[in-house]
């Protein structure tokens, strides 16, 4: 009879293979060849399964490493040694044009209350620089709490709110102090006071050396800017409110963002612009008199680490820093070159970025406007309180906030190395690197000394040599350690 198609063939009728099969040792060799089967086919399958492409898990990174900031036991340290005694009264008088933005001109007039006393000078109350790019017509009293400076100085320094009537129309030596100068060059200035009574400085930044001072007039430069130095009630008042706010919706980092007009054009920083931009900045930069550098090699500046970091390459580090999406952005910033054009683009990683405008009532920002500096008082404060600071570049206020912020406990202040983060980013841009783990790696351990723990104030840099070699100090005021702060158990 013909076998149906595809049916399964019969056992061969053969008495010998009838007998194998009923053997015990044969019905084992079976089992056991059929096992080896089995585990050759599962060995099979986890290979392919293993040699499969497959995403990385998410780097998880712990909320405490994120936020968390530690003084390693150290503490503020400002007040005078035995051997500092109350200023003698003088008729001599000191008068300051304090020059360049908010911090220029808060740590200027705090080197020019430190000459004071070192030339045992009254210092009249500084005039503001009202002819910055900023043409901010603020006075003194209009930004800081005049009256609590005065007073908060008093046993070290005579302060007035003016010249004495006898004097307002007196004859005025003049003099441009040399920049970083220590206390034996101060002796000598002594000399102006001789055949004058008031001595006119027109400019008051970097007066004073970062290193090399007596103990105690360091020290007073830190109770000038973190204590008597006070913002005006308004501006502190205002401050406090925006801060709350930015509480009220949890733990937030506050981001210095240079990305405005001004300081593209001045670094030559044109990457990721268009053609139109780039030219516009250098027709900026060409017609600003007072700006030496011209002619600068864009690609030669951002490769070198002296462009601050654009919007987007912002939202790639706080990223691979670990930071989530979810994350409170606080822009601390004028207005960003290009405007949403490139925010979005550091919103697309960071949707919670939030403004001081987004913050405050416009009645709340009224009274603050066309007062650039007055804004950015707001915009100090703020980042002083913040739970993380983070500067796009080095510039006046991302240093004295870092100083300011190491004199409270070494508050959590990440510095992006910019140098080491533009090869990471030209290998994202060549496809050589994708975001991810490894970047996320990569950039974490760059930063991991980096991040505001305590430690001594940077020297000049290695071959600089002369007076050139103090320009390339780190500022006192980026770092007041050792002079103002100190070890718990020994102070």
């Amino acid at each position: 009879m013909a076998s149906h198609r595809g049916a399964a063939a019969p056992l061969p009728h053969h008495p010998r293979l009838r007998r194998l099969l009923r053997s015990p040792i044969s019905r084992c060799a079976c089992l056991l060849i059929a096992f080896a089967a089995l585990l050759l086919l599962s060995s099979l399958r986890q290979v392919a399964r293993v040699d499969l492409p497959r995403p990385d898990p998410p780097r998880q990174v712990s909320s405490e490493h994120l936020w968390a900031s530690n003084g390693y036991g150290y503490r503020a340290c400002v007040t005078p040694t035995s051997r500092y005694k109350v200023p003698r009264e003088s008729d001599h008088y000191m008068t300051v044009r304090s020059n360049g933005g908010l911090n220029q001109m808060r740590t200027g007039i705090c080197d020019m209350v430190a000459v004071a006393r070192l030339v045992n000078a009254t210092l009249v109350i500084p005039q503001l620089d009202k002819r910055s790019f900023w043409q901010d017509t603020s006075t003194f009293k209009d930004i800081f709490d005049e009256s609590h400076f005065i007073r908060a100085l008093e046993g070290d320094v005579h302060v007035v709110s003016d010249l004495p009537e006898s004097l307002q129309s007196a004859p005025r030596a003049r003099k441009h102090f040399t920049s970083w100068s220590g206390a034996s060059y101060y002796e000598e200035m002594k000399e102006l006071w001789k055949d004058q009574k008031v001595v006119h400085i027109p400019k008051s930044d970097s007066r004073l050396a970062n290193n090399g001072l007596p103990i105690d007039i360091q020290r007073l430069r830190c109770r000038c800017l973190y204590k008597a130095l006070r913002f005006s009630d308004l501006i502190e008042d205002l401050g406090k409110k925006l801060v709350e706010r930015l509480r009220s919706r949890g733990r937030f980092i506050a981001l210095h963002l240079r990305y405005e007009k001004d300081m593209l054009a001045f670094t030559g920083c044109t990457y990721g612009l268009s053609d139109s931009e780039a030219n516009e900045l250098r027709i900026m930069r060409e017609r600003t008199s007072h700006w030496k550098m011209k002619d600068i090699n864009s690609t030669e500046q951002r490769s070198e680490g002296n462009c601050p970091l654009t919007p987007k390459e912002v939202g790639i580090f706080l990223k691979s820093m670990g930071y989530p999406e979810s994350t409170w952005i606080y822009l601390a910033a004028g207005e960003i070159y290009g405007g949403d054009k490139y925010i979005s683009k550091l919103r697309s990683y960071f949707p919670n970025l939030v403004t001081k405008e987004a913050l405050a009532t416009k009645e709340e920002l009224e009274m603050f406007n066309n007062h650039a500096s007055q804004v950015a008082a707001l915009d100090y404060i703020i980042s002083v309180e913040s739970d993380v600071f983070v500067p796009s570049h080095s510039g006046n206020m991302a240093k004295a906030v870092e100083g300011h912020r190491r004199f409270l406990g070494h508050r959590r202040t990440i510095t992006p190395d910019r140098r080491g983060l533009v090869r990471l980013f030209d290998l994202l841009e060549k496809g050589e690197l994708i975001e991810g783990p490894k970047l996320s790696s990569l950039v974490t351990e760059m930063h991991k000394y980096r991040q505001g723990a305590p430690r001594k104030r940077y020297g000049s840099l290695p071959g600089s040599k002369g007076r050139a070699r103090l320009r390339t100090e780190e500022s006192f005021y980026e770092n007041p350690f050792p002079e103002c702060i100190c070890l718990s158990e020994k102070h």
